[in-house]
């Protein structure tokens, strides 16, 4: 099962890779001073992918679990 486990770290890394990404999306918004309600709608944009980045970071760190289980 070590094939099991190596996937769920390369997707757990590819969802932390997204929550970096979003992160660093919103920090930019925050910088570039825009007014409140651009800056609200800048970060509904980014709300739904950062929650995917940490659906998919979680899945992965499943698969690892269940790969050692398994192993």
């Amino acid at each position: 099962m070590e094939w099991l486990i190596w996937l769920g770290a390369l997707v757990s890394l590819t969802g932390l890779a997204g929550l970096v990404w979003c992160i660093v999306k919103v920090w930019k918004a925050r910088k570039a001073g825009l007014d409140d309600d651009t800056l609200r709608e800048e970060i509904r944009k980014v709300v739904p992918l950062n929650t995917g980045a940490l659906f998919l970071s979680v899945l992965g760190l499943m698969l690892v679990v269940v790969g050692i289980l398994l192993g």
